[in-house]
């Protein structure tokens, strides 16, 4: 049965271009567009008709950073793939790139067997993977090519957490010469990890133990350097390279001239960065612990260069780390030990709605909150053109965006199986109404419709923005 959606009235956004037009679904699939009232949108019939007058219809968000169901710190990341992709449609996204991890002693087919089978049947909206690289080595690097292959195209180091997924700057330097035969992209997460260790023990030795201490061990600094050299790494293997969750300006700075130079060196940033700081961290009672999360929030005078950074491109991408774990439970493990704080923020939910306020607050523009939300996530992990923008041939993943609804975000509403919201009570203009996964309605005018297994594993090609 071939089922025929029409979704008409809306201002398109792309990243590219904004147009007054109908958009003409069939079997999963974008097959058309027109002008709004033309001749040929007016002769379209189909089985079921949205209305988009006064709306924006936007490409689904691809969230290009999620860690579900992870094992960290002793315990497990709240979400599950079923609650974490129902809460990512809720929201509008309508893709996530989720991160299988190896562990060390272990091969990379047996980490990425174990999150296809997390993920199989559960997801309501389309997902692909990252690998994280833990254990590099002779093994594990001639693996890194049979992934490519498979349409693994992208590998996470650590310079941070030493005796968990930490790699040293050799494992680090043979990794990228891989990658730089085989077409993959390394993601790095630049904090150097064996100088926070001294300053994590001498802060406890002292009796400096409250969640804010985490983010003051956590130095800029320390996120500069590792980025910095990151980046020098990634010139001598001629690799690209891509710095996940950048949170401060120093580390911006290191970004910004390396791409002067015309390197494929590439950021990522996200909304914690962007809307919260240090001062959330050093809230009482414990209450700065829900903002645990690394890189660490910074103090809120970091925020105006990620903005320049987005504007000006040193900053290509605003994916999540969506990372969630309850309060109670779990971030209470830290309870008299910032270091045993698990580290992550619930955020899948709130991205898109966050980043439209920020065309709100005139920070960026609506094709800029597509091509940042959407379009380049889609680009820089080989998804593009089937995911991130609307066009004939796209993937029929849709979003019916109403510009002008005012919402309060609270965990009394989200979706995400968390216990708290990190921007609880926050006032955003913008809500999404309707949401299309490949031409399926998963949210019907903010009711879920969907259904876990709807959701697809998306084999990814290689990068797209290579020189």
């Amino acid at each position: 049965m071939s089922t025929r959606t029409l979704i008409r009235g809306g201002l398109v956004i792309t990243a590219a271009e904004e147009t007054h037009a109908d958009v003409l679904i069939e079997d999963g699939r974008i097959v058309a567009m027109a002008a709004h009232a033309s001749t040929v949108a007016e002769g379209w019939t189909a089985d079921r008709v949205i209305d988009a007058a006064n709306k924006y219809v936007i490409p689904g968000g691809v969230d290009a950073h999620t860690h579900m169901e992870l094992p960290f710190g002793g315990t497990f990341a709240s979400d599950s793939f079923e609650s974490g992709t129902r809460a990512a449609a809720w929201g509008g996204t309508t893709t996530i790139v989720d991160f299988a991890v190896q562990t060390v002693g272990h091969s990379l087919r047996d980490g990425l067997d174990a999150w296809y089978a997390k993920a199989d049947g559960k997801c309501a909206i389309d997902y692909a993977f990252h690998m994280i690289l833990s254990d590099v080595n002779e093994s594990s690097l001639k693996e890194m090519d049979l992934l490519v292959e498979e349409g693994i195209t992208s590998f996470k180091l650590f310079m941070a957490y030493p005796g968990v997924f930490y790699s040293d700057d050799g494992q680090i330097l043979r990794a990228m010469q891989r990658s730089s035969n085989n077409g993959g992209l390394i993601m790095m997460h630049a904090e150097n990890g064996i100088a926070i260790d001294v300053l994590v023990e001498q802060a406890l030795a002292a009796g400096r133990t409250d969640p804010r201490y985490h983010g003051e061990v956590r130095k800029v600094l320390l996120e500069a350097e590792a980025t910095h050299r990151a980046i020098q790494l990634a010139r001598v293997a001629g690799a690209p390279l891509y710095v996940v969750h950048v949170s401060a300006d120093e580390a911006v700075q290191e970004l910004t001239a390396a791409r002067d130079m015309g390197l494929n060196v590439f950021g990522e940033t996200c909304p914690q960065y962007l809307f919260l700081s240090t001062d959330n961290l050093a809230e009482p009672d414990f209450e700065g612990a829900k903002y645990v999360c690394s890189t660490p929030l910074r103090p809120r005078e970091h925020q105006e260069a990620l903005w320049r950074g987005l504007r000006t491109n040193d900053l290509q991408v605003v994916s999540t780390d969506h990372c969630p774990f309850c309060f109670t439970g779990q971030k209470e493990l830290g309870r008299g030990d910032f270091s045993k704080i698990p580290n992550g923020l619930p955020g899948v939910e709130n991205r898109m709605d966050l980043l439209h306020q920020a065309v709100v607050d005139g920070h960026i523009s609506r094709r800029r909150w597509i091509e940042i939300a959407c379009a380049t996530p889609a680009r820089m992990f080989g998804l593009y053109p089937r995911k991130g923008t609307i066009a004939p041939g796209a993937d029929a993943d849709v979003v019916v965006y109403d510009p002008h609804i005012e919402h309060v975000l609270s965990a009394e509403t989200h979706h995400m199986n968390v216990d708290y919201s990190a921007y609880e009570g926050k006032r955003v203009t913008g809500q999404v109404e309707t949401v299309l996964s490949r031409g399926e309605v998963v949210i019907d005018e903010r009711e879920f419709t969907g259904h876990a297994g709807h959701g697809v594993y998306t084999p990814r090609a290689t990068c797209q923005y290579l020189h």
